[in-house]
């Protein structure tokens, strides 16, 4: 590894991942289980964007955004998982600085574009609910592309400060980040300057792009609940309800995970906590996402059951099983 040293400090050229090195002898189980969640992570979210590109009955803004998020989740996982895995075979990985500054970045924006998507799907389903007659003229597809893009733009230009700031700091004495990868907290732990204004000013952002889409869509789902109890038939409540209770469940295990990881101090965190509740948020989630939209989502099943139905005829003893399990799937 090249270093040039300055005096008491050092430029590091590369970092170490630790991975999960204290457990040595789950590795190739961990392995082998990881593997699998993010191959079923990438199939799941791959098929909802072919379902939703192929069927023009998913043509509409709901599905826009929903392709949008499946999207989100490909690049999501794969900013992280695939260093993941390697570290699992190698126990230690080492990771350029600017390979380690990369991943940060590209990890932090999909995570604050995801943020942004979720209050924009919030905001669909409240005028879909609360304004059915004004829906197509308020959600057309300039208005569509311009929140779409609006989120993407927001999560590629917020940690850009956070990233000057942090990546300036001198790094020095140690050069392993006891961790899968180029999380902020690690690195800076390894720093040997005050960090207190990189810290600060992260917080304050981190802040800002949780909490503000998070109230907005506390806001749309407390109007779109004000307006279902207003509905006078059971029927009509159920119909109302089943339009958004797949984000509402994405939207409660993405905010849940968040809030368990901020109810916990990190100064109080351990390294084995901290690597749990990071999998939480980089791996499962983005593994359950594609299921609940699929199974839970009426319209996702239908427009699967259609494509299905023009396969080749040798594949029909195939797939006859499966259309009887997602039939029996159906509330």
């Amino acid at each position: 590894m090249d270093r040039a040293a300055e005096g008491n400090q050092t430029a590091l050229a590369e970092f170490i991942l630790m991975g999960f090195g204290d457990l040595h002898e789950m590795q190739i189980l961990l392995f082998v289980l990881f593997l699998a969640v993010y191959i079923m992570t990438l199939a799941g979210n791959i098929l909802i964007l072919a379902i939703i590109s192929y069927s023009r009955s998913l043509h509409t803004p709901m599905y826009f955004f929903l392709g949008n998020f499946s999207f989100l989740e490909i690049w999501y996982t794969a900013s992280t998982t695939p260093k993941m895995l390697r570290t699992l075979l190698t126990a230690h990985e080492a990771i350029s600085f600017f390979g380690c500054i990369t991943q940060f970045y590209f990890f932090s924006s999909m995570a604050i574009t995801e943020c942004f998507l979720l209050a924009v799907m919030s905001y669909d389903r409240y005028v879909a609910i609360c304004s059915p007659l004004r829906y197509m003229a308020i959600m057309n597809s300039k208005v569509c592309l311009q929140m779409a893009a609006g989120s993407w733009i927001s999560g590629f230009l917020t940690p850009i400060l956070t990233i000057v700031l942090t990546f300036r700091l001198p790094f020095c004495a140690s050069n392993e980040i006891d961790h899968f990868f180029c999380d902020l907290a690690p690195v800076i732990k390894l720093s040997c300057a005050d960090a207190h204004v990189a810290k600060t000013t992260t917080f304050i952002m981190a802040s800002v792009v949780t909490m503000v889409p998070f109230l907005l869509t506390v806001v749309s789902y407390a109007n779109i609940l004000s307006t279902i109890l207003r509905v006078p038939s059971t029927m009509g409540k159920q119909k109302a309800f089943s339009t958004c209770s797949s984000h509402l469940i994405v939207v409660t295990l993405f905010y849940g995970t968040l809030g368990i990881i901020y109810a916990v101090p990190t100064a109080s965190q351990s390294p084995g906590l901290n690597k749990m509740f990071s999998l939480l948020y980089t791996v499962i989630t983005p593994m359950v996402n594609p299921i609940i939209y699929s199974l839970r989502n009426k319209e996702v099943k239908e427009a699967l059951r259609k494509i299905i139905s023009k396969r080749p005829n040798w594949l029909s003893p195939l797939v006859t099983g499966g259309q009887a399990r997602i039939h029996q799937e159906d509330p």
